[in-house]
């Protein structure tokens, strides 16, 4: 068997048990404090004890399991995870938790890219204020059109360019997990992305307009409405809890 292949082999399998296991202690099928079963795992996947540790130190770093001696691989509560890891925020959005977690990654945002879009009227680049410009005009084309996937990757661009050209490092981290939240909208059919394109389109391009006359204080209050209008969007549309 060539060598490589059964590198590759082993990736896959590691990447599918990582992200079965992961899905699944979002999901709460793991309870919290229970002991991983190696063996019940190694024989359910067909996998090696190797490729296990492996997916369970990714698990790990993402602070939902952790290992205890001599007990063995713990399940960790939710206060201990990475919430605003990608990859968590791929597993909560595909489950029961999609709708608490875009309530609270939404007031995060709130709190946060009005800030950005004041340091980024000042701080971004021509180009990269073209790109935001260009990405809001698409968003307006789409929005009309009922263009739901090319409106989403516009969306990404707008919001990701503004948080990467605000001159702030820790800010511009932070594009990855709103990348992340955005894209769990593709699958969610209780909560489209075409149900309010037009007007939230119409908002991003005032956002847009904004930056590109350099005024701080405009792109600000004009960050605030528009995920201030967001959020009330999705409590409006979200399900009663209970």
């Amino acid at each position: 068997m060539n060598p490589g292949l059964g590198a590759s082999r082993e990736r896959g399998l590691h990447a599918q048990v990582v992200d079965v296991l992961g899905q699944e202690i979002v999901e709460g099928r793991h309870a919290v404090g229970s002991i991983v079963n190696v063996d019940e795992l190694g024989t359910r996947f067909g996998v090696s004890r190797s490729v296990l540790r492996e997916a369970l130190r990714v698990l790990q770093s993402l602070g939902m399991v952790e290992p205890r001696q001599r007990v063995g691989t713990q399940v960790l509560p939710r206060i201990a995870w990475d919430l605003m890891n990608p990859q968590v925020i791929v597993w909560r959005g595909r489950g029961t938790e999609y709708f608490t977690q875009m309530r609270e990654l939404l007031e995060l945002r709130l709190g946060l890219e009005p800030v950005a879009a004041r340091l980024a009227a000042t701080a971004m680049t021509p180009i990269q204020a073209a790109l935001v410009q260009q990405a809001a005009t698409t968003m307006v084309e789409s929005g009309t059109a009922g263009d739901g996937r090319r409106y989403l990757e516009a969306d990404v661009a707008f919001h990701t360019t503004i948080l990467q050209s605000c001159g702030n490092a820790v800010i511009g981290h932070f594009a990855t997990t709103v990348e992340a939240l955005l894209r769990t909208r593709v699958e969610e059919k209780r909560f489209t992305i075409t149900d309010y394109t037009p007007a939230a389109a119409d908002r991003h391009f005032a956002l847009a307009a904004a930056l590109a006359d350099r005024d701080p204080e405009a792109a600000y209050a004009a960050s605030f409405a528009l995920l201030t209008d967001t959020v009330d969007e999705f409590v409006r549309e979200a399900p009663t809890p209970g």
